[in-house]
């Protein structure tokens, strides 16, 4: 990866942790909603939050949402709000691949004290270790795109 790969505009620490915290409220809703569909095949009763079904149906759901919305247009509702758009490092549109990619190292990026996400504070790019690993970038705009 070399720099002239990488926008002028990289996205801070600040912004991107804003925007995760509304896209986690959204999709918090978004579980919300899921599970309620599944009480029809369970009689009415709670799944148990160990269910490793469970997790496994709201891992998928997380994923299809953030992929949605990064392959197309790159921005999530909370990247809206926040003006940031997830770029693609390589040419093309973002692939499912790199989605999966970038959500599986995102985990430990902020399971361990948040050092993947801290990393991008160090790095000469701004990117995060999800950023680097996924061959994505943060960016920051001036406007979303439909606002020109």
């Amino acid at each position: 990866m070399q720099d002239t790969h990488i926008p002028a505009r990289a996205a801070g620490l600040f912004r991107r942790l804003a925007a995760l915290f509304y896209d986690s409220l959204l999709l918090l809703a978004i579980w919300f909603v899921a599970t309620a569909l599944l009480l029809p095949f369970t009689e009415g009763e709670a799944l148990p939050p160990n269910n490793p079904l469970l997790s496994t149906y709201l891992l998928f759901i997380s994923v299809f949402f953030y992929g949605w919305f990064w392959r197309h247009g790159g921005q999530t509702l909370g990247m809206r709000a926040w003006k940031l758009q997830l770029r693609n490092l390589r040419p093309g549109v973002i692939s499912w691949w790199q989605v999966l990619l970038r959500i599986l190292v995102a985990i430990p990026s902020a399971a361990l004290f948040g050092a993947g996400y801290l990393w991008l504070l160090v790095d000469k790019q701004k990117l995060s270790w999800h950023d680097r690993y996924s061959e994505t970038c943060v960016v920051r705009l001036e406007q979303n795109p439909d606002e020109r």
